[in-house]
């Protein structure tokens, strides 16, 4: 895959450009109804809500064992064993359309048969978007020649290498670590032994 540059490789990447499309229709529309405080609330908890299935989707669906059903074995191999292998490969880096659309719109389908409305449901997708912008970003500059500015920023980072190169049974939370807290999955490097599958998630 030819380089766009360091940002246009993300910015400009066809998958990002698709979310971000279908980001701005939604916000389009969504600001052409009667924001109220109870719309603006559901802000948040998309934002929440990802956090959390970002975490539980990562450790609990992308890390299973090798299903010997051939259709799973090649979607999880897509969407991550493959990305173990060659983290830096940036075709491998971002989630593809195929896979987060159909999240969007099944989060959101819930989250409309429970209220029942549009501008909820709306206010609630755009939260579950920026939290994927700020996770496809985090994910980006984790394995590309990026420095972040940030102690914060740098951590992060560091935490994800560890999963990558130390051990993949730790560290699942990518944009957001401090989720590891709570499920005891943060552990100080020192203490985590180096595993041998961390690149072939494939041989556990």
């Amino acid at each position: 895959m030819k380089s766009k540059g360091i940002y246009g490789d993300f910015f400009l990447h066809i998958d990002i450009l698709i979310m971000m499309f279908i980001f701005i229709v939604m916000n389009s529309y969504l600001f052409t109804t009667n924001i109220t405080i109870n719309v603006l609330l559901f802000f948040p908890l998309g934002i929440l809500i990802y956090m959390f299935s970002e975490y539980l989707t990562h450790r609990y669906f992308f890390h299973i064992k090798a299903p010997k059903n051939t259709f799973l074995f090649k979607l999880i191999k897509r969407l991550h064993y493959d990305h173990h292998k060659k983290p830096n490969d940036l075709r491998l880096l971002f989630l593809p359309i195929w896979y987060s659309a159909p999240s969007l719109f099944l989060l959101s389908t819930l989250l409309f048969l429970i209220t029942r409305s549009i501008p909820y449901t709306l206010s609630f997708a755009s939260g579950l978007l920026v939290m994927f912008f700020i996770y496809e970003w985090k994910h980006y500059v984790a394995h590309r020649p990026l420095k972040p500015k940030t102690r914060f920023g740098r951590w992060i980072k560091k935490t994800h290498i560890l999963h990558h190169y130390k051990n993949e049974n730790y560290w699942y939370g990518v944009s957001t670590p401090f989720i590891d807290v709570i499920f005891g999955t943060l552990k100080d490097e020192k203490e985590v032994e180096l595993s041998a599958t961390a690149k072939d998630l494939e041989e556990r």
